[in-house]
């Protein structure tokens, strides 16, 4: 059963990356002006991350959704929500408010504290999620299944 709950929580957290990283792909610049409006990189530091951001995050969906080192990339997920609920809970704290550009935008919202309890939830109902896939040895229908198929000292004997 939980190879079935893995298949399912490894898709699901899969395409919110993908959708995520796809949503920010075609406009960098904003992307990269949604690292900057959360004011915790460096300027030079901002740039380069909110161009790559949209990249990784499809890198780890994909992996995920395929179950291609799936526990490398549940990991690199899970640090990912772990970092934006960082961020969010920062730009909370400091009274700053913009929308989380969790799926493009980014920027100035004057409504934006309102979200931000519920995008924090969200973040940490994905994380739960990242981290129980990393746990688990294996889920369903994954292509590590059929490239790392364990098998037993009898077998090579």
């Amino acid at each position: 059963m939980r190879g079935w709950l893995g298949l399912l929580l490894r898709v699901v957290v899969g395409v919110v990356w993908i959708v995520a990283g796809a949503l920010k792909l075609p406009d960098p610049a904003q992307s990269v002006a949604a690292v900057r409006a959360y004011q915790l990189l460096p300027g030079d530091l901002a740039t380069p991350v909110g161009q790559l951001l949209p990249v990784i995050e499809i890198v780890v969906g994909v992996m995920l959704v395929v179950g291609l080192l799936t526990r490398g990339a549940a990991a690199i997920s899970a640090l990912l929500f772990v970092a934006f609920i960082v961020g969010i809970a920062s730009v909370w704290a400091r009274g700053i408010n913009i929308d989380c550009g969790c799926f493009g935008g980014g920027g100035a919202d004057p409504d934006a504290a309102s979200q931000y309890p519920w995008e924090i939830a969200r973040d940490v109902l994905l994380l739960a999620a990242s981290v129980f896939v990393a746990w688990l040895p294996s889920t369903r229908l994954s292509l590590d299944a059929l490239l790392f198929r364990r098998t037993s000292l009898s077998e090579g004997s």
